[in-house]
């Protein structure tokens, strides 16, 4: 057993690492992802160790990256992309939905594209406009796409592995708040499956489910909740697509009550297509509707005002206390 305690940022670095040396066919590409190691130095050390041909700092020019990578995936290679923040992601827009989703399906089976799209997204680090943004579920939306988001480093460190060893095109989502956040990770361990979710707080009155940077603000609420009696339950979905619908449905029939929190806006979020499926599923368990917690339909805003704009341990609270009111 190999426990270190480590940031996400360093979990996300030796797991790229690891993935290097178990295959020479892993391939990093992005912009200033070399000399530099990345703006946030997530690949701080992998040119000078791997060599200038398997981390490559590329142009400016999202959509080339992203073509590039689906070239190289289909001559057997498994590149990791890197958008250097999430609002850059769209120039390569077009080609991750219309290339890199429908691939596989076009050929009938015959192609496969082992691409990851690594992408930094959320808010709360006082950045300009298209650094902050959080557009997990225009991703989630598209089928052949898988999304994922880790919250610890632990399963920073699994689920890029995972995700780089999937045969299927993975857009995995990074929330850059919590890069310097540590906690144990276990570098010998038996990751569980990428696509479940996990308990990470039992409780019985009410669930609250997240994923990446909003799991610590649940745990957070989760917590002072307890100090008014209140026992809450906190699910980490990890992902997006597909979404662990059966052990959300397994929480939900315990405590009987959902609360659905996630950066992004609220309308048309993550948050809806959960909502509608667990009300479905858990017509006669739940006490009371579920409830969404989310940014607000308006562009993100300038960094001073972002605390207003992003849900915060308030937020949750309020709509922790308005699902216990039913």
């Amino acid at each position: 057993m190999a426990v270190e305690k480590m940031s996400i940022a360093k979990a996300l670095n030796e797991s790229l690492r690891k993935a290097m040396e178990n295959d020479p066919k892993v391939l990093i590409m992005g912009e200033d992802v070399g000399k530099l190691g990345g703006v946030f130095r997530i690949t701080d050390g992998l040119q000078k160790d791997f060599g200038e041909e398997r981390v490559i700092d590329t142009p400016l020019a999202e959509s080339g990256i992203v073509g590039t990578a689906i070239g190289l995936a289909l001559r057997g290679y498994r590149p990791v992309v890197e958008i250097q923040f999430d609002g850059f992601v769209f120039p390569a827009y077009d080609q991750i939905v219309t290339q890199l989703a429908k691939m596989h399906a076009r050929a009938l089976g015959k192609i496969k594209l082992p691409v990851v799209v690594r992408i930094p997204y959320g808010g709360a680090i006082g950045a300009v406009e298209h650094h902050s943004e959080s557009p997990e579920a225009l991703f989630a939306h598209v089928p052949g796409l898988k999304v994922v988001s880790p919250s610890n480093a632990a399963d920073a460190y699994w689920m890029l592995q995972q995700a780089i060893l999937s045969d299927d095109p993975v857009i995995f989502f990074e929330p850059k708040r919590r890069y310097w956040d540590k906690g144990e990770v276990d570098t010998e361990a038996i990751p569980g499956e990428l696509h479940t979710s996990r308990v990470v707080r039992s409780g019985t009155d009410l669930t609250l489910a997240a994923y990446g940077p909003m799991v610590k603000v649940c745990l957070e609420a989760a917590a002072a909740a307890a100090e008014e009696g209140k026992s809450v339950e906190v699910l980490d979905l990890r992902s997006m697509s597909p979404i662990d619908f059966d052990g959300i449905q397994a929480s939900v029939e315990r405590t009987r009550r959902l609360v659905v929190v996630h950066e992004a806006p609220v309308f048309l979020g993550t948050g809806s297509e959960i909502a509608a499926r667990i009300t479905e599923r858990c017509f006669y368990h739940l006490e009371a509707p579920v409830l969404r917690v989310g940014g607000f339909h308006a562009p993100y805003p300038p960094a001073r005002l972002e605390d207003e704009y992003l849900p915060g341990l308030d937020r949750v609270l309020d709509a922790v206390d308005r699902s216990l009111a039913y």
